[in-house]
């Protein structure tokens, strides 16, 4: 009967903490920020958002709502299942023409596959492949703003990612690449980041969303307060979409003064599972 009681406590107060949750994310959403951020040293004035950031989501699980979900392996009970969530796509649906819904759907199914260079097949986190824009802002590892006036580097923690955003002149992507070319602006207190060049092999999260190498991302960087960046990002890819459609979320600035970017070499965590079969094969001689 104790524990009966527990369980209905306890469920009454997922509940409310969940109608609380709903009621905030609105709020976010509709929070004019009166902040002005503190200048950076450089000669134009810009907004000072250096630091390294962190997410404080699952959107690196799937980018719409979902319901919880059970682990890879039954034998692991509730270790690597994945977490409820609300999405942080507006209006939460992703709108796939339904070619590219099916793609999708087969992608997701797919996920667990180690294919070497094949994007259709395992999702390229477990490949430690980069994880592309805007992929790597919601991974759930920090990532360091270091601000120049002429150019913004974005360094990575995971798979040594990074990218340079173009302040000044404009850059040509020469190549279609995992990061993409980015060109910046500011926007008043905004940074504004417009992406292409991207190659189209990485994915947006591990359910097997994704664009393509015609992809045009633009993000947006604006602080809330010395601790808090809001994130958007609209993406437009007419070969994958109906139409442009954006993701939105806060960033939270890392201060644990001993803070820094650990080396993460993920490269030696997927080789076997990559290339171990190839080994064998040649060892074997089958």
């Amino acid at each position: 009967m104790q524990r009966v009681s527990m369980w209905l406590r306890t469920s009454v107060v997922g509940v409310l903490l969940l109608a609380l949750l709903a009621g905030v994310a609105p709020l976010f959403a509709q929070a004019p920020s009166g902040y002005k951020a503190p200048r950076s040293k450089n000669a134009d004035g810009s907004p000072d958002i250096n630091g390294i950031w962190q997410v404080l989501n699952t959107a690196n699980w799937d980018l719409v709502s979902r319901p919880q979900q059970p682990g890879p392996l039954y034998q692991l009970g509730a270790m690597f299942f994945v977490p409820p969530a609300r999405g942080v796509v507006e209006g939460d649906m992703i709108p796939y023409r339904p070619e590219a819904a099916a793609k999708r759907k087969q992608r997701f199914e797919n996920r667990l596959k180690a294919e070497a260079f094949d994007s259709d097949n395992g999702d390229p986190e477990m490949k430690c492949y980069m994880p592309g824009v805007p992929r790597a802002t919601y991974l759930p590892y920090p990532f360091q703003i270091l601000q120049g006036q002429r150019e913004i580097l974005f360094a990575y923690q995971f798979a040594k990612a990074s990218r340079v955003v173009h302040m000044n002149k404009k850059a040509e992507a020469t190549v279609d690449s995992w990061m993409g070319t980015s060109n910046g602006r500011w926007e008043g207190d905004t940074l504004v980041v417009d992406v292409t060049g991207l190659n189209g092999d990485a994915w947006l999260d591990r359910a097997g969303n994704f664009a393509s190498a015609t992809a045009h991302i633009v993000e947006r960087y604006t602080p809330l307060s010395p601790y808090h960046l809001d994130y958007e990002a609209t993406i437009e890819d007419p070969a994958v979409f109906t139409r442009p459609w954006k993701i939105r979320m806060p960033l939270y600035r890392v201060i644990d003064p001993g803070a820094e970017l650990l080396e993460v070499n993920c490269v030696e965590l997927s080789e076997e599972v990559l290339y171990g079969k190839i080994r064998t094969q040649t060892i074997t001689g089958k």
